[in-house]
């Protein structure tokens, strides 16, 4: 039997013969040039915040409006009160920055002023002054050496007497400055607070001269908790916060003097004679 021969080649494709014509897409357009620092301030809208609070013993409601200006380089407040007859009081603006602060009161017609800037890196001035009264503050503020200790002296502007003179430790601070009393006296009278951390909560004291008032403050993310007590009046007070979502809270103050009401109904008693 005779061998077959191989099929003969096939001719070429002449799709093999012309090389394929690639498509290349067109390239991107440049992208547009960056918009300026002030643009991109300037279309930001300004994010508005609302509060209101409500007091049980004047009944009266607090409102607040307030909004940050310029991503946040300054922020703009307006806080009013009216009562359940729907009567505004006491409407008052204000505009805080870093570098000043302007709070003006419609009903007044006055404004306070507030300014601050560094004069070396732990050389600090602050000034204010409220325009209507014509007088002021001037404060100088010296970083000690560890941080969180400062030495701070402030002085009324027209000066009377000599400055405060205040030093500030993590703890907390103490100030001592000269007081006019009766007869044109003038004393030394020293003042501070004092802060620690108590279990879950801050403790604070408050001193000044005689008197002394004892804070506690316990507080997580949705509770607040803040018994507090005045000495020698003996006053207590509490305040409770609820916050059930970022915007929507519940804030509750008590004020009571039960221990001098007690005190002054066993005195009447042990006055009063007994008739039988």
């Amino acid at each position: 039997m005779a061998e077959s021969s191989p099929p003969p080649p096939l001719p070429p494709s002449p799709n093999h013969m012309v090389p394929p014509i690639l498509h290349t897409d067109p390239p991107p357009p440049p992208p547009p040039p960056p918009r300026s620092c002030k643009i991109c301030l300037l279309s930001k809208r300004p994010k508005l915040r609302v509060t209101s609070e409500f007091d049980s013993d004047t009944s009266l409601f607090f409102h607040k409006v307030s909004c940050k200006l310029l991503d946040s380089f300054a922020k703009f407040k307006l806080s009013f009160l009216n009562n359940n007859k729907g009567e505004l009081s006491q409407p008052q603006f204000a505009f805080t920055s870093k570098l000043l602060s302007i709070h003006y009161d419609l009903e007044e017609q006055n404004a306070l002023v507030k300014g601050s800037f560094d004069l070396g890196p732990n050389l600090h001035f602050k000034a204010a002054h409220d325009v209507k009264a014509q007088h002021g503050e001037v404060t100088m503020v010296a970083d000690l050496g560890d941080p969180g200790y400062a030495l701070e002296i402030s002085s009324l502007v027209p000066t009377v007497g000599v400055p405060r003179a205040t030093l500030k430790f993590p703890l907390g601070e103490v100030s001592l400055e000269e007081k006019e009393e009766e007869e044109a006296r003038r004393t030394l009278s020293v003042s501070g607070v004092v802060k620690s951390q108590l279990m879950n909560g801050i403790c604070t004291a408050q001193f000044s001269d005689e008197d002394l008032k004892l804070r506690y403050c316990y507080k997580d993310e949705a509770l607040s908790i803040i018994p507090s007590i005045s000495l020698p009046s003996n006053a207590l007070s509490f305040a409770f916060k609820r916050q059930f979502t970022p915007s929507n809270k519940l804030r509750y103050n008590l004020y009571t003097l039960f221990i001098q009401i007690q005190r002054s109904i066993l005195s009447f008693f042990a006055c009063t004679p007994y008739v039988a």
